[in-house]
């Protein structure tokens, strides 16, 4: 199941653990990436707070976490290759996985078809 947030955050969920990343509309927004700062493994966020940092060559943009719940995983081939961001968005540049706390946050998040309604 792909989900999306207002902020222009995704998450694909696979039972109880959601990988998260950017939109590709976000990406474009950005430019070029150039250091993403993760969200360290163990973490408990809060759906709405802060879970990461992108850093491009126009500008510092935050990536809020869709969900509440405890990262498990960050993507560290960011560290190294930031630039996934930008050719891999829904794909190999994912930013982290969260295993969900509150799955009723789920429901108020948008499928594909609302996200690219709010876009126009």
């Amino acid at each position: 199941m792909l989900k999306y947030t207002p902020d222009h955050e995704w998450l694909r969920v696979d039972g109880d653990i959601a990988t998260v990343g950017i939109t590709h509309y976000a990406q474009e927004q950005l430019g070029d990436v150039v250091f993403v700062h993760l969200p360290v493994v163990g973490t408990r966020l809060e759906k709405g707070g802060v879970a990461a940092v992108v850093e491009s060559v126009k500008a510092a943009s935050e990536v809020y976490s869709p969900v509440s719940g405890e990262v498990v995983e960050a993507n560290q081939a960011l560290t190294v290759e930031p630039a996934l961001v930008n050719t891999e968005p829904m794909g190999k540049g994912w930013f982290f996985k969260i295993r969900i706390s509150v799955s009723a946050e789920l429901d108020g998040l948008m499928d594909e078809a609302a996200y690219n309604a709010m876009r126009g």
